[in-house]
């Protein structure tokens, strides 16, 4: 059973960048398809960003420009950068892996989830 732990999150300022990472256990991750979703209060979980395993990316409309996913198969780790963070990023943010490596905007088609990490956005 493959365990995801997301990591990177924290306070941050307007404009500031952040790097999240999401670690993979248990097997490995270098032929699904990951993805990056996030949650504000009150507010439905949204797609961030996805990729395949042939490193196809995937963007939600509302983070292109700013936001960049990659993976590191060999550390079986995806990575998403944050630039230019404002206050609607701020969100909890969740890792999601699939084994059918094509990316989705959908969370329902993906098999695995961590538990999030907190980004925090003061102005």
């Amino acid at each position: 059973q493959v365990q995801l732990v997301e990591s990177g999150g924290g306070l941050v300022q307007s404009g500031d960048s952040l790097k999240l990472s999401c670690v993979a256990s248990g097997g490995t991750i270098g032929t699904y398809g990951m993805a990056w979703f996030r949650q504000a209060p009150r507010k439905e979980r949204q797609f961030v960003a996805a990729i395949s395993r042939d490193i196809v990316t995937l963007y939600a409309d509302s983070v292109k420009g700013r936001f960049t996913i990659s993976r590191d198969n060999a550390k079986n780790t995806v990575y998403l950068q944050i630039n230019s963070l404002n206050s609607e990023d701020a969100a909890v943010y969740y890792c999601a892996g699939r084994r059918a490596g094509l990316p989705t905007k959908s969370a329902s088609l993906y098999d695995y989830w961590g538990q999030g990490t907190q980004v925090t956005v003061s102005a």
